[in-house]
Parts: C-alpha cells; structure tokens; sequence
C-alpha cells in the first residue's frame, strides 16, 4: 500500500468518526444520555477492540485535551458575556473557587477514612474530581436553554472551577515531598498566583483584543475569527509562561469580549461555537482512547469509582457546596437543580492523566476511578437532569434551530439599532403598533414571531415572545420606550 494510499484510509476514518460523533447527538436527544458520553464510552470499546488505538502517549493526550480546552473555555467566556456575568460576578467566583476547594476536601476524606487509600492518592483524586462541566448537561437538555440566575451560576462555575481544578492538581504535585505546613504554604502560595496573574493576564488580554477588533481591518471576513483564534492561544500561552492560569486567562479573555460590539461579532461568535463543539467531540473520543474497559476489574476501580460517584452525587456536593451556596440568592428548586447539574466532563479525566506524568504508584488504578466516576456523572446524572430541571421547576426557553436569517452589512458601525423582546404581560404584549407610545423617533422595522417573519403595519399586533427590530433615530437616542416591553437588549447587533 502506497504512503498516499495509506494516508488516504487514515483521512476517511476521522472523518468517518467526525460524521458518526455529529450524527450521535441525534442519538443522544432520544435516549437522553449526553453526546460526551457517548464519545467517551464508544472510543474506550474501540480501543479494546482495536488495540493500536491505545498506542498514543499520554503526554501527546495531555496536549491535545488542553489545545481542546483553551478553545471550550474562550468560547464559554463568550458566550458569558460581561452584561450577563456582572450582577452575578460574586456568586461565580464563590461557588468557583471555594465550591472546589470543599469538593476535593470532601472526595478526598471519604477515599482515605472510608475506603483506605493513602492521603497522596485521596488528594489526587478529590482534586480531579472537583471541577464541574455543564456542557453536559446542556446537551442533555436539548433545544432547552435554562434561563435565569441558575444558566449563568452552572456556566460561570465551570468556566472558573476548570481552571481552579487544574491549578489544584499543579500545586497538589508541585507539593509532593514537602512536609505538611511547608506543602500547605507552598500550595496557597502558588494556588493565588496562578489566579492573580491569569486573571490579570485574561482582563488585560481580553481588553486589548476587543480594540484590535475595532479598531485594525483586515482584507477578508474570514480572517476575523482566524484572529480571534490565534490570539486565545497567545493568551495561554503568555499567561501559562509568566506563571499564572492560561485557562483561567483565556476563559476571562473571552467575558471580556462576550457581549461587546465589534465588527463580524457574530461570525465570530459562530466560529467559536462550532470550533468549540468539534474541541469537545476531540477531547472526550482522545480521553476514551486512553482507557482499557477489560483492565477496570484487574486494577480494582469498577466498585470504588461507583462509590465514589454516588457519595459525590448524593452527599458531598448537596452538603458542601449546599452550605457554601447558601448566601446565594436562588429558588429552592433553583438550589436543587444547580448542586444536581455539577456535571463531571473531560477536565476530570485530564486531570487524572497527571498521576501518570508525575509518576504517582498506582496511577492507572487512579486513572481508571476517575474513568468510573466521570461515566457515572454523565450517563446517571446526565440522563436525569430533564426530569430534575422539570421536577424543580427551573425556567428555560425554547432554542430551536432557525437556519434563515435576514441582515445587511455597512461599512461603518450602525446606530440607532435596537433589539427589544416583548414579555407576557408588558404594556405591549397585545396592543397594535399603532396604539403604543413610541413616539416620533423610533420606528418598529421587523417583528419576529416564532421563527417567522411578521409583517409590520399600524394595526399589527403584538404578542408575548415577539422579538422586534426599531430603528431610533440618532439624534434623539436617549429616548428609549424599553419599559414598554421590559427586558429588553438593547444593543447593536453587528
């Protein structure tokens, strides 16, 4: 067989697996179990199956995982957004960064008094098991989009905790053979620079990005999310080297863009979206590579990792991170729904890939748990979080597809654009255009029911869900009828 020919069959099957993992989320929307799992079990049979799947080093694993990860977490902070994250800024960082903290405290007692593991070895997997991936569960909730104080705390918990987690696990083996208070000091020491200086670095990044946008063309469209791409890389990598959180960087980096105007913000927006999405297919089939399903009962990790799953979902985060969460503000079946959510993903199984570069004995049996604990998160956990969303009574809307769109370029940035969306009950949910106070410089151009264009005319009536284009004029922006509709968007959109 010629190297071309060779080649060739290697090309079809990736791209064969590409087309299965996108048609999988069919599967997936019927059976209510999560796209990731899917990936993840079906590589780990396939490695079984085919055992020079599993041939790839865990280092060349560990650098395609974070590649994957830098391009989830700069889409996560985009789709965020600054607007969205501010009133809840506080609550995110808490539950981020201490909700973690008591995860992996709490892991780590119940494997070294109950099941008897070493204290090194409980750290590990406390730590490994404390980051949280919504993802998951977002593709379990299909078309649903979770509306309210509880979307933002799931999103920006992940968004935060991942790179925490990641931190935890660095200084955690950064410590190994320090006595106890020297590890201690060493570990708070690293654990706030690393945050101090990614967090820094994402703000000032994210701050010089949006100007570059703005403010330096370039010769094609297409180039503009190719920048935006690159320059996410840059940020970890500049952050990672100046001794900080490159997660974190990358993940602030992207809030600091998320909402702002900027030129073919929304093609940009798409192209992360959908990078994003094949990063995570990458991720979890690459992750189940690396795990060997017949080796589960001779390493002894089927029975602990099933235990561990159920204390974590039934015990430490309801109590834990319950009680840390209290002083949040949220509905009890919010409350409920948000410590069920805590969905383990790929960071988990990253992190558990550390005991093997850092020669920790017993680092497969540490491996394959974690391996146990993430199947039983998103398959169990998973598969029941619309029947938790339902039973807790968690607000959500409608995200059906709608593949037509109608827009118009200009060379220069518009004004006087405005986006509002009229609530049940508002002055304007039931009354003609004709009938509300609108003034004389602001003009309704588009009326958009239900996915479907709606002509605009004096005796149109509008309804409840209707999302409505005005053009106001320039002079006169400060006049604003938002509080005829309430809960309005009132922003450009480019």
């Amino acid at each position: 067989m010629s190297g071309v020919e060779s080649f060739s069959w290697v090309v079809l099957g990736i791209s064969l697996v590409a087309m299965a993992a996108i048609l999988s989320n069919r599967i997936s929307d019927r059976i209510r179990i999560p796209a990731p799992a899917l990936f993840l079990i079906g590589a780990a049979v396939a490695s079984d199956l085919v055992p020079g799947l599993a041939s790839m080093k865990i280092t060349t694993v560990q650098n395609i995982v974070t590649v994957a990860l830098i391009m989830i977490l700069f889409d996560g902070g985009i789709g965020i957004g600054w607007r969205r994250l501010r009133p809840n800024a506080g609550a995110v960082l808490w539950i981020g960064v201490a909700g973690t903290a008591v995860t992996a405290a709490g892991v780590a007692a119940f494997v070294h008094f109950v099941l008897g593991f070493g204290w090194q070895v409980a750290l590990l997997l406390g730590t490994a098991l404390s980051p949280t991936d919504p993802a998951v569960v977002f593709s379990v909730l299909g078309r649903r989009e979770i509306v309210g104080r509880s979307g933002v705390l799931l999103e920006g918990e992940a968004g935060a905790n991942d790179p925490v987690g990641i931190a935890l696990m660095a200084v955690l083996i950064s410590a190994a053979g320090l006595s106890g208070g020297e590890a201690v000091g060493h570990g708070l020491l690293e654990f706030v620079r690393q945050m101090a200086i990614g967090g820094a670095a994402g703000a000032a990044a994210g701050w010089l990005l949006l100007r570059l946008m703005r403010r330096m063309p370039l010769p094609s469209a297409a180039l503009y999310p190719i920048r935006t791409l690159a320059f996410a890389g840059a940020v970890y990598g500049v952050a990672t080297i100046a001794g900080g959180s490159g997660f974190l960087a990358v993940f602030v980096a992207g809030i600091v863009i998320g909402d702002a105007n900027a030129p073919y913000k929304r093609e940009i927006k798409r192209f992360h979206s959908a990078v994003a999405s094949l990063a995570e297919v990458i991720a979890f089939v690459v992750l189940g590579l690396t795990i060997s399903l017949r080796d589960l009962p001779k390493v002894d990790a089927l029975w602990p990792g099933l235990l561990i799953a159920v204390v974590l979902t039934l015990l430490v985060r309801p109590l834990l991170v319950g009680l840390i969460s209290l002083p949040i503000r949220l509905r009890l079946g919010e409350r409920v729904f948000v410590l069920w959510a805590g969905l383990k993903g790929a960071v988990p199984i990253l992190l558990g890939t550390f005991a093997f570069t850092a020669g920790i004995p017993g680092a497969e049996r540490i491996y394959e748990i974690v391996f146990v604990v993430v199947a039983f998160s998103v398959i169990v956990q998973g598969s029941l979080a619309p029947t938790v969303a339902k039973w807790a009574r968690v607000p959500m809307r409608s995200t059906d597809l709608e593949p037509w769109a109608l827009g118009m370029r200009f060379r220069e940035e518009p004004t006087g654009l405005r986006r509002y969306h009229v609530n049940p009950g508002s002055p304007a949910d039931g009354q003609t255009i004709g009938d509300l106070s609108l003034g004389e410089n602001l003009w309704i151009s588009m009326i958009n029911r239900d996915g479907q264009l709606v002509q605009v005319g004096r005796d149109t009536t509008l309804q409840a869900g209707d999302e409505i284009l005005a053009l106001a004029d320039p002079a006169h922006a400060e006049t604003d009828p938002a509080a005829l509709f309430t809960n309005n968007t009132n922003h450009n959109e480019k």
